[in-house]
């Protein structure tokens, strides 16, 4: 059988870390901080966003919220960006995303200052991670890489599948990936006969949010299988991307959806903000 692939116990050890992290640059005068910016009611966005609060909190991060009216304008919110850019208190801007449709998602986040875009999705720290040079990275595709690593995955020269294209996850874990000398794959909805490509896979990242889409019959045995995918079916069961028990007696090592990915993608944007802090206070 597969091991598990922890991702509490992984994201235990990184807040533990940026815990420790908080503290010395409390000594030194700067405490570490965040603000959320949330537009109009959506209950999953309700959810997060109090699960990163609640993150923060324990973590000795001062978190704000800042909760707008769906009606808000494009004009007006990025008028707000900008104070924040401008706020030496904070550190780190995250935007919840979805963002009402009357909204320009790329205008607004291209309007945060990169260097507290603990998102990573400013066009300039994308940059940064295709040309391999230091930024913030998107918090999901971190936190894999940091599971891989705590689970001693040699990436090196190791053929890597990464299904989905998305800013958030897909693109940037090709880069990463890229950059720890695997050979990567990239398959999206216009890639041919794609199970053949995940059957080449070492290491198979799924992301593609379709629940239960990977079964064993995509998996070359022996690979290690990083399911991204976050699914509520509507028997209010949460599911990921990958059929657990058909892929588990295949692979050699799996990621479990709840508690995999997930609790890691929460774990690294704390870290992401005590970089911000860190490299702030000239201390990175």
């Amino acid at each position: 059988m597969a091991i598990i692939i922890d991702g509490k116990k992984g994201a235990r050890a990184v807040r533990d870390e940026v815990t420790k992290r908080v503290a010395a640059l409390a000594e030194s005068g700067v405490i570490p901080g965040l603000a959320i910016v949330q537009v109009g009611h959506h209950a999953p966005s309700d959810i997060y966003v109090g699960k990163k609060v609640h993150a923060c909190e324990k973590a000795g991060i001062r978190v704000e919220v800042h909760r707008f009216s769906a009606s808000i304008t494009d004009s007006a919110l990025a008028a707000r960006l900008r104070e924040l850019n401008q706020d030496p208190a904070v550190h780190g801007i995250l935007v919840q995303l979805p963002l009402p449709d009357t909204l320009s998602t790329k205008t607004l986040l291209d309007v945060i200052d990169p260097d507290k875009d603990v998102d990573g999705l400013h066009p300039l720290n994308i940059g940064r991670l295709h040309a391999g040079r230091p930024g913030l990275v998107p918090c999901t595709p971190l936190g894999i890489m940091r599971l891989l690593e705590d689970y001693n995955v040699d990436l090196k020269g190791k053929h890597a599948v990464v299904l989905g294209r998305s800013a958030i996850v897909g693109r940037p874990i090709s880069w990463l990936l890229l950059r720890a000398h695997a050979t990567v794959t990239t398959c999206h909805r216009h890639t041919p006969e794609t199970i053949e490509h995940a059957r080449q896979a070492d290491v198979l990242i799924v992301a593609v949010g379709r629940p239960g889409l990977v079964t064993s019959a995509w998996v070359k045995p022996g690979a290690v299988v990083i399911d991204v995918g976050i699914n509520r079916l509507p028997s209010g069961r949460v599911v990921g991307d990958v059929d657990f028990a058909s892929v588990e007696p295949v692979a050699s090592a799996i990621s479990p959806v709840p508690g995999g990915v997930g609790p890691m993608t929460v774990a690294m944007l704390l870290q992401n903000v005590v970089d911000a802090a860190s490299w702030r206070a000239g201390e990175g």
